[in-house]
């Protein structure tokens, strides 16, 4: 596997790579050398969820933003797929920026508060999971069996379990938050996907993001959903959210402020450009989706390109009662750097 190092850095790892490799093809890119005011290293996932990322990069708003405040900022730019192989090189000094959804970055910004303090920088979005099934006696968590195997990108520890786990302390009581986890497989969206569609696996439920609901959804009439992330945390919630270190932040003031500029221009054209931005992301990921369903999901009501954090702090608490985070959160702004603060977010 081969990296082209231009005047933006592109790092492409394939999604189903082992995180170990990924780690280690990054580690070896940037050569754990922390970054100076005027350089950034951000690394992003796969999928319209990181639809924001892919326009400041389409757009070059990052450098945009450091020329108007006079900074020529170099842009280094990792794909890479995985919260574990992320987190590995921002402690490293690897990567300046990373990506993640909501829960891993909390279990960062607890584990790491008092040392490297790692803060979140923005939202991505605020996306449901759609926890869908083709088992037609499941309407409820309740309705699982041990028949049963729900697909998730990360058991136990990503996303959509943590998700899953504060559903079920309030069904089955706090003692047994995990108790879908011992019916839960570690299996990546596109292949938990087309087991879904095909039929005939052991898989018969997934816990799965746009557009891969999209796609079983269409794909076969058994699909049904059952519960959404949404339901869970009682309204729009943010998905995936950027983080980084004290250090970063307080070291680059310039580079930082430029970045979080970008960020915010990002969403509001891709809120007033959508045709356009459904292009962006076809072109930024090579993905060979239908423009008609990358616009489907851009113009759906329930998605919201934002950086604004919301229902992030839903995870911090019932986290934190579950005995998953140790540090208790007073509010969505223990966790979140300053810039973040001027918007309504929570």
């Amino acid at each position: 596997m081969t990296a082209r190092r231009v005047s933006t850095s592109t790092v492409k790892l394939n999604r189903h790579a082992l995180l170990g490799a990924a780690f280690g093809i990054v580690a070896t890119l940037f050569a754990g050398q922390a970054a100076a005011e005027g350089k950034i290293r951000i690394a992003q996932q796969f999928g319209i969820a990181y639809l924001i990322l892919d326009v400041v990069r389409d757009q070059a708003l990052i450098e945009k933003h450091g020329k108007e405040a006079g900074v020529d900022i170099d842009v280094e730019w990792a794909s890479i797929s995985g919260a574990t192989a992320m987190n590995e090189a921002l402690l490293a000094k690897n990567i300046d920026i990373v990506s993640a959804g909501v829960p891993p970055a909390l279990t960062m910004w607890d584990r790491t508060k008092g040392r490297q303090d790692v803060k979140l920088v923005a939202a991505l979005g605020s996306l449901p999971n759609y926890l869908i099934t083709t088992n037609p006696d499941v309407h409820s968590l309740k309705d699982f069996s041990n028949k049963d195997r729900i697909a998730v990108p990360a058991a136990g520890v990503g996303f959509q379990s943590r998700t899953l786990q504060i559903e079920s302390a309030k069904l089955f009581g706090p003692d047994n938050f995990q108790k879908l986890d011992e019916i839960s497989i570690s299996l990546p969206h596109p292949d938990a996907t087309a087991a879904l569609i095909s039929g005939g696996t052991e898989v018969n439920s997934h816990f799965s993001s746009a557009p891969f609901y999209y796609q079983a959804l269409q794909g076969n009439k058994a699909v049904h959903k059952v519960i959404s992330s949404y339901d869970i945390l009682g309204g729009p919630a943010t998905f995936n959210v950027l983080y980084s270190s004290a250090a970063f932040h307080d070291e680059n003031p310039k580079t930082y402020a430029a970045f979080y500029a970008a960020l915010r221009e990002a969403a509001q054209w891709i809120n007033a450009n959508k045709e356009k931005a459904a292009e962006t992301f076809i072109r930024q990921q090579s993905s060979k989706l239908s423009p008609q369903l990358v616009l489907e999901i851009i113009n759906d009501p329930e998605n919201d390109f934002t950086i604004v954090p919301q229902n992030t702090f839903v995870y911090a608490q019932e986290l934190h009662k579950l005995g998953v985070l140790k540090n208790e959160a007073s509010s969505w702004k223990d966790y979140f750097f300053p810039e973040a603060y001027g918007d309504n977010g929570g």
